[in-house]
């Protein structure tokens, strides 16, 4: 049995495609069905029902997939282990809400590339739902959420912590200086958010969604670094957005938290993987590396 032959069948149980799986590997399509059909003849067993152009594994091939995910990840594990070679390299994909990814770049990118110069990073923003769906079809290897607390038996959280979370304005806002306000001292002020259904967006509707209220923000946009510049620079505009994002303005004094005392969310920052993926020395390095850096409380 060939070992390409089962990472041909992972990706194609994985993806529900063979023209995906294709893609991903590098093959033609026509290639990925012989491997596929190689492995059937092996075994003498089929392990894909095809109906109306969609594919679906039978419980014969769901069987072998559990065993397939083993065998590559021992076979990846040897393959490491035996290299003469021990410089730490590879690509490794990251999936994160846009702030993450904004943060670990402008942060901790440069000092992580030079510990480690052979591990290329690909960061890719994504909302949590993508987020699982990516792992699960291993088109990622690990995710960080800003999300309600998340578990799930299929998954491994690496590390985890609670986020703190501010309606935030400007230093000159009339808000600036007003305590106990309600979310209705707000309204009137225009709202810069990220998208709608996006993470600590969505808790922040549902929250406001108890209290029948709904805010329709003046401008939705992914990147916190424009939100936090439009906020310094327009004194009646207001953000709800998490503290590792504003707190160095707010130190410098161009933005302040709102004491908000009627909504209350519960935000966690997670490090997430895969219970099947396998973790390479590099991948491994990477963990550690956001553990120490990005979860410092």
């Amino acid at each position: 049995m060939e070992i390409r032959n089962l990472m041909s069948f992972i990706q194609v149980a994985e993806l529900n495609s063979f023209t995906k799986a294709a893609e991903v590997l590098g093959y033609s399509q026509s290639t990925i069905s012989f491997q596929i059909k190689q492995l059937e003849t092996e075994l003498q067993c089929l392990l894909f029902e095809r109906i109306n152009h969609t594919i679906t594994l039978t419980e014969r091939g769901r069987e072998l997939l559990s065993y397939a995910h083993d065998v590559c990840r021992l076979t990846d594990e040897f393959r490491q282990n035996i290299e003469e070679n021990k410089e730490l390299k590879g690509v490794i994909h990251l999936v994160a809400p846009d702030s993450v990814c904004e943060d670990m770049l402008t942060t901790n990118y440069n000092d992580f590339h030079s510990k480690y110069p052979g591990i290329s990073l690909k960061f890719t923003a994504a909302d949590t739902g993508d987020m699982f769906q990516m792992l699960d079809r291993n088109e990622a290897d690990l995710m960080v959420t800003l999300d309600n607390h998340i578990y799930k038996s299929d998954y491994i959280i690496a590390k985890e912590e609670h986020i703190p979370m501010h309606f935030v304005a400007s230093s000159s806002s009339p808000l600036a200086k007003k305590k106990k306000l309600s979310i209705n001292d707000l309204l009137e002020y225009q709202f810069i958010l990220t998208e709608k259904e996006m993470g600590y967006r969505r808790i922040l509707d549902k929250a406001l969604a108890k209290k029948s209220i709904e805010i329709l923000p003046a401008l939705e946009v992914g990147r916190t670094d424009i939100i936090t510049e439009l906020l310094e620079y327009g004194s009646e505009r207001v953000s709800f957005l998490p503290d590792f994002v504003t707190e160095e303005k707010v130190k410098k004094g161009s933005l302040v938290f709102l004491d908000v005392i009627d909504i209350e969310t519960d935000i966690w920052k997670q490090l997430i993987y895969h219970k099947n993926k396998w973790l390479s020395n590099s991948l491994s390095a990477l963990i550690e590396y956001i553990k120490n850096a990005e979860f410092k409380n």
